[in-house]
C-alpha cells in the first residue's frame, strides 16, 4: 500500500501535488530521530536554510537505521515563512494536521532515497513510498546504537520490550554479560549477570515485566516502596560475552564488578 493512499483516506486535502516530502537525515550536527524522541522535531524542521516548504503541506519522514526505512513524523500545514536576517535562515510556520496525527511516530515507510535529496515534490515519488509497518504505539526509543551506549530508563526498557524493537532484541539476545541497575533516587547500584540462550534480552524482559526480575534485594525494595519505585531504575551494560561463555566465568566477572562498585556493602546486592 502506498502511504499517500493511506494519508488521503485520513486527510483528503493532503494530495501529492500539494505536498513536499521532507526526508530528515543527519545534517552534520543533529540526528533528527533523537530530536524527535526529545519532542522537538517540529520546531527543529521549521528552521530552513532555503525556501524548502513552499507548498501547502509537508510530509515529514525521519531516517531509521534499517535500510530504506523512514519514520512518519506527521503531516504539517505550512502557512509561509519569515526571513531571520541575523542568522540567515527561514522560519516556517508549521502546524500538524490532526487527521494523520494517530500515525505520527507509528507508521514506518519503505522508500529508497534518490541520492542525497532531502526535499522532494511528492507527486514524483509517491508511487515509491510504501507502507512497511505500523507500530502499536508511538516510537519512544531509538534503534540500538551499540552496547557502550546503553543507558535506559525503566519506561524506555518497557517500550522496547512492548514494541519488540528488532535491533534491540537482536543485539541483547546475542550476548551474555554483566549489567548494572541504578536506583536514581538513592544512587544505589545493583550488579547482575545473564548467561545462556536469550542472553541479556531474556533477563531484561523479566525486569520489564516484574520490576525486580526475581532479585531478593530489589523485591524487598519494591515491597517497601511500591511497584512504582521501579520507574526510578536505569539499565546499562558493564561488559558483554559470547552466549556460550560458561556460567562460572560470567559469575566470576559479576563478582569482580560487585567488588569494584561496592554493591554488596553499599548497594543493592545481597551477596
Amino acid at each position: 500500500m502506498r502511504i499517500f493512499d493511506l494519508i488521503s483516506l485520513l486527510d483528503p486535502e493532503v494530495v501529492p501535488r500539494k505536498s513536499k516530502v521532507h526526508l530528515a537525515t543527519w545534517n552534520g550536527r543533529d540526528d533528527p530521530l533523537q530530536v524527535y524522541l526529545r519532542g522537538e522535531f517540529n520546531d527543529w524542521q521549521c528552521w530552513q536554510g532555503r525556501r524548502n516548504f513552499e507548498r501547502p503541506y509537508v510530509i515529514s519522514l525521519i531516517n531509521l537505521s534499517a535500510p530504506h526505512r523512514w519514520l512518519f513524523a506527521g503531516v504539517h500545514a505550512s502557512s509561509g515563512s519569515s526571513w531571520q536576517a541575523e542568522i540567515k535562515v527561514h522560519r516556517y510556520a508549521l502546524l500538524e494536521r490532526p487527521g494523520c496525527a494517530e500515525l505520527n511516530g507509528r507508521l514506518i515507510v519503505r522508500f529508497e532515497r534518490p541520492g542525497r535529496q532531502a526535499y522532494l515534490n511528492s507527486e514524483n515519488w509517491s508511487d515509491q513510498m510504501e507502507l512497511d509497518s505500523i507500530l502499536q504505539e508511538r516510537l519512544k526509543i531509538a534503534e540500538f546504537q551499540g552496547f557502550k551506549s546503553v543507558n535506559l530508563e525503566k519506561h524506555q526498557l518497557d517500550a522496547i520490550v512492548r514494541q519488540g524493537i528488532d535491533s534491540w532484541r537482536a543485539a541483547l539476545s546475542s550476548v551474555a554479560g554483566v549489567y548494572l541497575i541504578s536506583d536514581t533516587e538513592t544512587g544505589k547500584l545493583y550488579v547482575g549477570s545473564a548467561t545462556g540462550e536469550g542472553g541479556i534480552w531474556q533477563r531484561w524482559v523479566q525486569y520489564s515485566l516484574s520490576g525486580h526480575g526475581g532479585n531478593q534485594e530489589l523485591m524487598s525494595l519494591l515491597l517497601e516502596k511500591g511497584d512504582e519505585r521501579a520507574k526510578k531504575f536505569r539499565f546499562s551494560i558493564l561488559e558483554i560475552a559470547d552466549t556460550h561463555t560458561s556460567q562460572m566465568e560470567i559469575v566470576r566477572r559479576e563478582s569482580h564488578w560487585k567488588s569494584v562498585l561496592l554493591t554488596r556493602g553499599h548497594g543493592l546486592n545481597a551477596n
